[in-house]
């Protein structure tokens, strides 16, 4: 197995033999005089994410959480996932704790710490020797709740973080493992077993056929053949208004940059490039558990992006599947062509609403950082439910503009596009404009990751390395669109 994690239990009292016991605490004034004493001392104010580890006595352990509003006025699901992280993080190295939800916490804040202490427990052990010491992790956690609708707010929690681990596996997995057919093995084994999920694959001479000339002109410099891979989930029952929703993400399994060769350090984290197909394919397996009305289609075109005596050349062309000509002047520019050819034929299906998720520039990072990821599109109704997702994900988005007046800079003098600009700056917002031009008059979002897709720390909900940035919003994007 690939990933690791505590084991999730809910349960309705502490158990006896825990190494440590958390409770949550949302008010200083409640703690007992030395509580207090040593709160202050060590600077612990009851914030969500803070923890104070005193001496228990039930257990060797106790460890007090904080839930504080942080200003809101009131303690909500952000600062619930926040303790559960906290407390995953402060009881690593125990071997069974036990986190006390409260009798104040409903089935949405039960949820919530459930899925923080999933993602924040989550560990990559793929390439780790047995027993490694560097990388502790708690055996089990129990979180003790109960009460109407928990159980079932617990069991699509813990459904979230499985799905997320998914992603953040396939995001940390080496590029030269994890090529396009060892990714869509990947998918098949997560598809297996779902009745409401279908996948089907298209082949290089499939792809070739199909005239996906983005796809294949990125894939020119790889020993590696390329495929496409679609997933369908079809709800068990059909609402009257149900959508229609295509999803896209960018699969690239590494990106040396091609002839455009990147640098030795801008090539170390390119195992990330895939980021976006591992976020939607995440998301297509949190569907039902969400109870998504709404059909969902998914398009991940994979390759990797490598050098080679015929790869693509600064200045060719080739033709996109939706027939537009793609002058090609930089081959690190690579994600949006792949694109280009997966929302062609999302078009083709004609979806109520197209969403594409994708580490594309590295500009987004430099306007919005590493915690960010880009939102752009050109549906005023179906950005803000974008928006809406996101902050329901607890996931950060900040919307950027698609300036009509910096369409002129993707004009060629020898095809109907170039795929980049004329200068170095606004390189997310152009990136964007060329996907719009593969979208026409459908509702669409894009979702520019950037380096949202790791993560150099451990912090919040991350950990180091892949972050499955996207996923969470993006399934709950697609089950609230009606």
């Amino acid at each position: 197995m690939a990933s690791s994690g505590p084991d999730l239990k809910l349960v309705s009292s502490p158990p006896r033999k825990a190494d440590a016991v958390g409770v949550l605490l949302t008010d200083m004034a409640t703690l007992s005089p030395e509580r207090r004493r040593l709160a202050e001392a060590g600077g612990f104010e009851a914030k969500a994410g803070e923890t104070l580890v005193v001496p228990g006595e039930a257990a060797a352990l106790e460890v007090i959480v904080g839930v504080g509003s942080n200003g809101s006025g009131s303690a909500g699901v952000a600062e619930y996932r926040l303790a559960g992280a906290a407390f995953a993080r402060a009881v690593r190295r125990e071997h069974h704790a036990a986190l006390v939800a409260g009798p104040e916490a409903g089935p949405e804040m039960v949820a919530a710490l459930a899925e923080g202490v999933g993602l924040a427990g989550y560990r990559f052990l793929a390439h780790k020797g047995a027993g490694t010491a560097a990388t502790p992790m708690t055996d089990r956690i129990s979180l003790v709740a109960g009460g109407r609708g928990v159980r079932a707010a617990f069991d699509q929690a813990v459904a979230i973080v499985n799905a997320v681990a998914l992603a953040r596996d396939l995001i940390n997995e080496p590029g030269g493992s994890l090529v396009p057919e060892q990714f869509v093995e990947r998918a098949r084994s997560a598809v297996d077993g779902r009745s409401e999920l279908k996948l089907s694959v298209w082949d290089e001479k499939k792809i070739a056929r199909e005239k996906l000339g983005g796809l294949l002109a990125v894939n020119r410099g790889s020993i590696h053949p390329p495929r496409l891979l679609m997933i369908s989930y079809t709800p068990s029952t059909k609402a009257r208004a149900a959508k229609k929703v295509a999803l896209v993400g960018k699969g690239i399994t590494f990106d040396s940059g091609g002839l455009s060769l990147k640098t030795g350090t801008g090539m170390m984290t390119m195992k990330i490039d895939m980021a976006g197909g591992a976020a939607v394919l995440a998301a297509m397996c949190m569907l039902e558990t969400l109870g998504c009305p709404n059909s969902v289609t998914a398009y991940i075109p994979l390759t990797d992006n490598m050098p080679s005596g015929d790869a693509i050349r600064p200045g060719d062309v080739f033709t996109a599947r939706n027939g537009k000509t793609v002058e090609v002047l930089n081959t690190d520019a690579e994600g949006r062509l792949v694109l280009a050819d997966a929302l062609s034929l999302a078009v083709e299906s004609e979806p109520d609403a197209i969403v594409d998720i994708a580490t594309l520039t590295g500009s987004v990072t430099g306007a919005l950082g590493v915690r960010y990821a880009g939102l752009m599109g050109n549906d005023e109704d179906l950005l803000e439910q974008a928006q809406q997702a996101a902050a329901a994900a607890g996931e950060n988005v900040w919307p950027l503009p698609l300036p009509d007046d910096y369409r002129k800079d993707l004009e060629s003098e020898v095809a109907d596009l170039r795929n980049i600009g004329k200068g170095p700056y606004g390189g997310a917002l152009v990136a964007g404009l060329f996907l719009r031009e593969f979208v026409g008059d459908l509702p669409w979002v894009h979702f520019d990751l950037g380096l949202a897709a790791m993560s150099e720390v451990d912090e919040g909900l991350l950990v180091k390395g892949g972050t499955g940035t996207g996923a969470r919003t993006l399934a709950r994007l697609a089950a609230s669109l009606g």
